[in-house]
């Protein structure tokens, strides 16, 4: 039986298990994507039930989190994390992507275990993600140098108040890719059918394609035109499920078109990001709350993994608030009635978020700004059956 310290932290709209890669290594678990780390989460979580019964997973795709946190040993970084994804029904584990509500939470954490010294009035922890190597602060208020268990602060999708903390993605641009975007284009045009069948929702016609943007900052991204897709960007979580079929299909496009994979790699689930954008309509959040046309700027739907985002991702956000500032992007085209050039604010299904983008004198994004909230949940040990961690 494994017996592992963790802390289960909510960060924003996502909820994460945070580990500390000295206690992983006190436990043998070797904490890199490669090792033993894996199937010990997959073990944890519970990850091969759907359900997650038997293990500490939520069975949500914003809940079957993990991080794995430590002192960084770059100058100017005060910590690096390993984000993990994992597998709801599967024993798999993702680890080529990034979660911004996971970095919130981080932030928060590293103050909390004093790996970031918290001074008076604000503490800013500067981190690094290290499935992308992007680079993110967090900015938490420590007044008195103390930094505090809970707060008021609340964000789109959830009621609970939480610590407030400024995250900044710090140049996000092409950390993946090298590149903005990465085809050069502002405009692509990617064909979803599955080739086996002349299917009415993709044409018939083998020239038939979708117009999408693909940008790279936060993380790999592709986004749809929604009006190409029958969509006004508008629909509830539950009505947006019937895109996830297409919007599997252009991710595994987007992934080959942006060199991100081979036509024979495995298909992954969580890069590129997908989904899809629109003009501002009225509408109505998840919770109930009635947002109209003049509050926002653009209309955007987004898959998490299998299934439709019940908010944004926040490395979503950032791809979308950074393609909206380049001319001839769909994005930009759809917001361009915005009132303020580096502000965005992003219609989704849990309400408005807004993204706040700081550029250099070249107009290269320097940072984009999301407001989030935190805090702490529980701190635990825990039990992994040797047998299942074996075996997986």
């Amino acid at each position: 039986m494994l017996r592992l310290p963790a802390t289960l932290m909510r960060g924003g709209t996502s909820k994460c298990w945070v580990f500390d890669a000295d206690d992983l290594r006190a436990a043998g678990v070797t904490d890199g994507p490669d090792g033993r780390l894996g199937a010990v989460l997959a073990s944890a979580f519970g990850a091969t039930d759907p359900r997650q019964i038997d293990g500490v997973g939520g069975a949500t795709s914003t809940t079957s989190k993990a991080v794995v946190v430590r002192p960084s040993a770059e100058p100017g970084v005060d910590v690096d994390y390993l984000f993990a994804q994992v597998g709801i029904g599967t024993a798999g584990v993702e680890w080529a992507s990034n979660c911004g509500n996971c970095a919130t939470a981080v932030g928060l954490y590293a103050l909390r275990t004093g790996l970031a010294k918290a001074v008076h009035p604000t503490t800013t922890v500067e981190m690094r993600n290290e499935n992308t190597g992007v680079r993110l602060s967090a900015t938490v208020p420590t007044p008195g140098g103390v930094v505090p268990e809970l707060g008021d602060a609340t964000v789109p999708g959830s009621h609970a108040p939480g610590v407030p903390v400024a995250l900044g993605f710090r140049d996000p641009a092409g950390a993946t890719t090298g590149a903005l975007l990465p085809t050069g284009n502002g405009v692509d045009r990617l064909r979803a059918a599955d080739g086996s069948h002349a299917d009415p929702a993709y044409g018939s016609d083998p020239a038939y394609g979708i117009d999408v943007t693909l940008v790279d900052a936060g993380a790999p991204a592709v986004l749809a035109d929604a009006a190409a897709l029958g969509s006004d960007a508008l629909e509830s979580v539950d009505a947006f499920a019937a895109l996830v079929p297409v919007l599997t299909r252009l991710r595994r496009a987007a992934a080959l078109r942006m060199g991100l994979a081979a036509p024979h790699d495995p298909v992954s689930h969580s890069v590129p990001k997908v989904g899809v954008v629109a003009r501002p309509g009225d509408y109505v959040t998840s919770l109930g709350e009635r947002i109209a046309a003049t509050d926002y700027d653009i209309a955007v739907r987004m898959l998490s993994m299998h299934a439709p985002h019940p908010a944004i991702g926040l490395t979503s956000a950032v791809a979308v608030a950074s393609a909206a500032l380049v001319p001839g992007t769909i994005p930009a085209e759809l917001a361009e009635n915005r009132p303020v050039a580096t502000l965005l604010r992003l219609g989704t299904p849990a309400g408005i978020i807004t993204a706040d983008v700081s550029r250099d004198d070249t107009g290269a994004v320097r940072t984009v700004t999301l407001h989030r909230a935190a805090r702490a949940i529980a701190t635990a040990e825990l039990l992994v059956p040797a047998l299942l961690q074996e075996s997986v």
